[in-house]
């Protein structure tokens, strides 16, 4: 089976030859560290954040990005927007959204000022619309691996939006204090995102990721009957879409999430992503919970294994996740959130080979 066939048949509830590998993000960084460890020539940038990189050095980057997926035979490649941030000064950068983001050493910016922080700012705020030239890492993934490898997008999903052009604090009071607010924004940036759906699906999308964490370690943000009410709805609504044109949807979040657990099944998501081990998502319990309904991603932890255990320990988790929750093959391994620049690249590869030396999936 190609790399593409293996996620898609984990993804539709059946079993593929083996457990597919795949990576769910990686920062600059570790692509980096990993890439020098191939055997293989690759034409490093030595810069460790994507906004200090001329276009010679980001073709750099995205080559070494794609040969650790091709010399690895990872089975699925994640795509996203591609520098759609604008530089306001050198330390801050500003979305298509207009909201704004000061850089971090440390990995993804952080929003720090909000273009609608008040309902009335909706009156002179003009989203953006969608465009094929936001899809070119999709474009070009495609075109690199024809149907290979299956193509992810991380599309940020409701809460996400939302509360980043209104700003968190504002969100969670205008739920009590103006629920009409928040469901205008709400509205706003899930018709962004249906739009969107139809130009990746036009452009070879197969897997769409809502990229929409709700959750810390211990709770989701807000209250079930508040996530019923100005999330869920919201978000399904493009698990819907992407159903109708023949795509696979997973529902990324980090955290526990045990409290929404049953609504996210019955929204129809194809997959869950990327629980958390110290988050209170330990993989035998969901893959009891969620057997037959949904396929889970992850789990491999990326807080203190990949970047502090040891290799062997590393192929001992993999092999654990697989006997546990492989069995009838509803898991795709990868890490339990990013491969952030704080994880080993030596354990980051044990993982890859580790996936393929016990990937066979064990017999009932």
């Amino acid at each position: 089976m190609t790399g593409r066939e293996r996620i898609l048949a984990c993804l539709d509830g059946k079993m593929p030859d083996r457990v597919p590998l795949y990576i769910h993000a990686i920062n600059e960084v570790t692509i980096q560290g990993i890439a020098r460890l191939m055997d293989r020539p690759t034409n490093l940038p030595g810069k460790n954040s994507i906004y200090d990189m001329n276009e010679q050095e980001l073709m750099g980057l995205l080559d070494a990005f794609f040969a650790i997926h091709d010399y690895y035979g990872i089975d699925g490649i994640t795509t996203f927007d591609l520098l759609n941030d604008k530089p306001v000064d050198n330390d801050h950068v500003i979305d298509q959204f207009g909201v704004t983001y000061k850089k971090s050493i440390y990995g993804l910016p952080v929003p720090v000022k909000y273009p609608v922080e008040e309902e009335k700012d909706l009156e002179n705020y003009t989203p953006p619309k969608p465009t094929p030239q936001e899809l070119q890492l999709l474009h070009a993934a495609v075109q690199r691996f024809k149907e290979e490898k299956a193509t992810f997008w991380m599309m940020r999903g409701t809460f996400v939006r939302a509360s980043r052009l209104m700003g968190m604090e504002n969100f969670m009071i205008n739920i009590y204090d103006n629920p009409q607010f928040v469901h205008r924004v709400c509205k706003l940036v899930t018709e962004y995102n249906l739009a969107k759906i139809e130009l990746l699906q036009q452009s070879g999308l197969d897997v769409l990721i809502v990229e929409d964490d709700i959750a810390d370690k211990n709770r989701p943000f807000v209250s079930t009957s508040h996530f019923a009410e100005f999330i869920n709805p919201y978000n399904k609504k493009l698990v819907e879409k992407a159903h109708s044109l023949g795509l696979k949807v997973i529902r990324h979040s980090d955290g526990n999430l045990w409290q929404i657990l049953d609504i996210l099944i019955k929204t129809g998501y194809d997959g869950l992503n990327p629980l958390e081990p110290q988050a209170g998502m330990d993989l035998k319990k969901v893959k009891e919970y969620t057997k037959g309904k949904l396929c889970l991603l992850g789990n491999i932890d990326c807080q203190e294994l990949l970047s502090s255990g040891s290799i062997e320990e590393v192929y001992k988790a993999v092999k654990d996740a697989i006997d546990i929750a492989g069995r009838d093959g509803g898991l795709i391994i990868c890490s339990s959130n990013s491969l952030h620049p704080g994880v080993k690249p030596e354990n980051c590869i044990a993982m890859f080979e580790a996936t393929k030396k016990y990937g066979i999936y064990p017999k009932s």
